[in-house]
């Protein structure tokens, strides 16, 4: 075994990774990168085909983004925001304030047609992930409600079934996934949940399953909406309407890639806007572009898709294209307003990172957007959205795949033992990471969520990357039926 690989299992300690089974085989070093493809150690190539976990947009060592790194370094890399500002950052917050409020602008005023009480986005506090990016929202949420509402209010929060939105405490605090979450139960505050737009495995969907996207031939009377029009009515009448509902808008990530059909988004927005609460929009995987152009035209967030326009936007992983940590929450002057204060009313927001607004990120966060504009960017990203689709098609034919979900340009793959009943997997029998393994055999690297494989490919892959990575990941699939003594597909 490479020195490389024998030092990282001696020292260090993976995430989300039973490292029992880590020191069994032999890791995977990568060492360099460019465009969709990724380098080991022993000189071999993998396609990216989750883009890094959900990070990277145009590939690695873009340009561009190097060249702007490089511009920065010359000049400082860091300095505190505690009392400072610097050049970049400030630079980057009036641009993402621009973008994120170029909802209003978009073809057909969708926002301003819409019938949801939307706000402008005006103000932005930098952190270095989406776990604090949500805890920003969530500390603003929380103190917001108590100086409106009265300090003896006892803001309560909602979020969906299946939720993840980091691994802070108060990012957990919202989470609904009891393998990640129930571990750490007695350290979390409260917060409620309501029923996820789960259409493929949805109890009130009454349709029998076919080879299409479950949101294509859904059955049912939208009562997921109901539901969450019910919890924000019982939670009124308790005297104590919840302060925010927070959401993954479009698609829930680690719940296992669960898209919302087309509609939800806007109409619970709507409730919750009509109860008094605050709109959390977690957009740390699906902001940038991720979830594709809209029927109102390109834009880069999920939420407007559907003419929302959050009161905390949070966004991360992507903001530097994947190069480097940072974060940022987006809101508004009325928020920013109830912490005005003179310096011995303490109405200060007490809450920081020694990073905040670093200028190599803010850098790079600049150089990606630049990028992001372009007419060229967005072909390129239309074009990909379009092959994925056409390739996915391909997958229905075996009996393994029960649903295929395509949200722009991020697609999960739900594996199942047939696809006439919709039975799982069970946890036992790895299937999703045997897939997986396979693929990572053959030069392609993602990882699934449960039994769900997550491709979400750099905006830069060619045709003929993403039909390795289709054809690949079919190998993989495909391999699930085989003998498993021996040596393994």
């Amino acid at each position: 075994m490479p020195s490389l690989a024998k030092l990282d299992q001696k020292f260090v300690w993976h995430p989300f990774t039973q490292m029992r089974d880590w020191l069994r085989r032999e890791p995977v070093v990568i060492v360099e990168g460019r465009g969709a493809v990724l380098r080991d150690a022993k000189g071999r190539d993998y396609l990216d085909a989750n883009s890094s976990i959900w990070t990277n947009l145009h590939g690695h060592q873009h340009p561009k983004i190097n060249a702007a790194i490089q511009r920065q370094l010359k000049k400082i890399a860091h300095s505190s925001a505690l009392g400072l500002a610097n050049e970049p950052a400030s630079l980057l917050a009036a641009e993402l304030v621009r973008l994120a409020n170029a909802i209003y602008d978009l073809k057909g005023n969708a926002a301003r047609k819409s019938q949801i009480a939307n706000r402008k986005l005006a103000k932005i506090f930098f952190g270095d992930d989406g776990s604090t990016a949500l805890e920003v929202a969530l500390k603003l949420a929380y103190e917001f409600t108590r100086r409106t509402r009265g300090p003896k209010t006892k803001p309560r929060f909602l979020s969906l079934d299946g939720a993840y939105h980091g691994d802070t405490i108060g990012a957990v605090s919202l989470g609904h996934i009891d393998l990640f979450h129930q571990a750490y139960g007695r350290m979390l505050f409260h917060t409620d949940k309501v029923m996820a737009p789960y259409c493929y495995r949805c109890p009130f969907n009454r349709a029998k399953p076919e080879r299409d996207d479950a949101r294509n031939y859904r059955k049912c009377r939208w009562e997921c909406v109901s539901l969450v029009e019910r919890k924000f009515a019982v939670q009124k009448k308790k005297g104590n309407p919840y302060a925010a509902f927070v959401f993954e808008p479009l698609m829930q990530g680690a719940a296992g890639m669960i898209p919302q059909p087309a509609g939800w988004l806007g109409k619970v927005a709507e409730i919750a806007r009509s109860h008094g609460a605050l709109l959390i929009a977690d957009e740390v995987m699906t902001g940038f572009g991720r979830t594709g152009n809209g029927t109102s035209g390109a834009t880069l967030f999920a939420s407007h898709h559907e003419g929302v326009q959050p009161d905390f936007l949070c966004v991360a992983k992507g903001l530097t294209g994947g190069y480097l940590p940072m974060a940022a929450t987006l809101t508004t002057q009325k928020v920013f307003d109830a912490f005005l204060g003179e310096y011995e009313e303490f109405k200060t927001f007490f809450h920081g990172h020694s990073f905040t607004g670093n200028q190599l990120g803010a850098a790079a966060s600049l150089a990606s957007l630049d990028i992001l504009r372009s007419p060229a960017s967005e072909r390129a990203r239309a074009e990909l959205q379009k092959n994925l689709h056409h390739e996915l098609q391909s997958l229905w034919r075996l009996p393994n795949v029960g649903d295929i979900r395509q949200v722009g340009l991020i697609a999960g793959i739900e594996l199942v033992k047939n696809w006439r009943t919709r039975e799982p997997f069970a946890l036992h029998e790895r299937a999703g990471i045997r897939v997986c393994e396979a693929m990572a055999r053959r030069g392609v690297l993602t990882r699934p969520v449960g039994n769900v494989i997550v491709l979400m490919p750099p905006y830069c892959t060619t045709r003929l990357q993403l039909q390795k990575m289709i054809s690949t990941l079919a190998e993989g699939i495909e391999a699930l039926a085989a003998p498993r003594h021996g040596k393994t597909a």
